[in-house]
């Protein structure tokens, strides 16, 4: 009997591939162990440290003080304004990034418009921090290019109404211009998983556009669409390059708060900064676990 014929060989496979106790280890796995080891020295590790951290105090004693002091009213009043602001800006992105994806794939548009907006999404989905600060503040600024052109032309002062692009509205809507790209991206492929049949259906049975999107169309996005919204409360979250670039000091938001403590010469308390991320480390797992959830929920629903 020929080797090439044999079932015992065929099973075995190459000898390369086989370690010496006789189990099976396949090459493949070198190419996820540089994702593995990054995982394991940027992310694992750090959480690890910070965890530890969050229980210690200077000397590196155990202590549960630093769990005790989150709830101190300067603290509850930084998580609240984190938690409206990621908030606002998740539910308006959620809103918006929804009816651009539905107008770009759904509505009658020339061809070249979603591949355009898709593009435009990934690269501004991307774009934060510094280079988004200035980019606002050179536009709605107080001397900015819109408040100066409104002023002038339309004798329309931005600023006299209370707003500020330092406030809490000009960060939610600096927030705005990387979550509704996001949304954009995210909510797409749930669009795209819309049969045509079930319109087909629909409009056979005399029903209405309404009643498509409101009891066949809208039901089943209603998972994905809410996990994005959880997905974009926990990148608002999250934000803290564009938030300080933006404001710096003069809005009390934990992630902030956070900076201060670990970098700050004022307020440095490296294991208190510790305990603050342990808190957004928390409200931040359960938004991305129940988006998880829904996203799996969203798959068998189209399935």
């Amino acid at each position: 009997m020929s080797a090439s014929s044999d079932p015992l060989a065929a099973r075995s496979g190459p000898a390369s591939s086989r370690r010496a106790g006789g189990g099976f280890v396949s090459l493949s796995w070198l190419g996820v162990a540089p994702f593995f080891l990054f995982a394991l020295l940027f992310l694992l590790l750090p959480t690890a440290r910070l965890l530890l951290g969050a229980f210690q105090d200077a000397d590196g004693h155990f202590t549960l003080n630093n769990i005790a002091r989150l709830f101190e009213p300067a603290i509850l009043d930084a998580y609240k304004i984190s938690l409206q602001i990621s908030a606002a800006s998740a539910l308006l992105g959620a809103v918006f990034g929804l009816l651009l994806a539905l107008a770009a794939i759904r509505g009658r548009l020339p061809g070249w418009i979603r591949p355009t907006l898709t593009t435009f999404s990934g690269v501004a989905s991307n774009f934060a921090g510094v280079p988004l600060a200035f980019a606002f503040l050179a536009t709605l600024g107080r001397m900015g290019l819109v408040t100066v052109l409104l002023r002038r032309y339309l004798d329309f002062d931005l600023y006299a109404g209370g707003f500020s692009v330092l406030s809490f509205s000009g960060l939610t809507l600096t927030y705005l211009y990387f979550q509704i790209p996001l949304m954009v991206l995210i909510v797409s492929p749930a669009i795209d998983g819309l049969k045509t049949e079930w319109r087909e259906a629909c409009d056979s049975l005399g029903g209405s556009a309404f009643a498509y999107w409101s009891r066949v169309a809208l039901p089943v996005l209603w998972p994905s669409i809410l996990g994005a919204a959880l997905l974009l409360f926990a990148n608002a979250f999250g934000a803290v390059a564009t938030a300080y670039a933006l404001t710096g000091s003069s809005l009390n938001i934990v992630t902030i708060l956070l900076y201060a403590q670990i970098r700050g010469d004022v307020l440095h308390d490296q294991n208190l900064g510790y305990a603050l991320a342990l808190g957004m480390i928390v409200v931040t797992g359960l938004s991305n676990a129940a988006y998880i959830w829904l996203r799996s929920r969203a798959e068998r629903s189209r399935s």
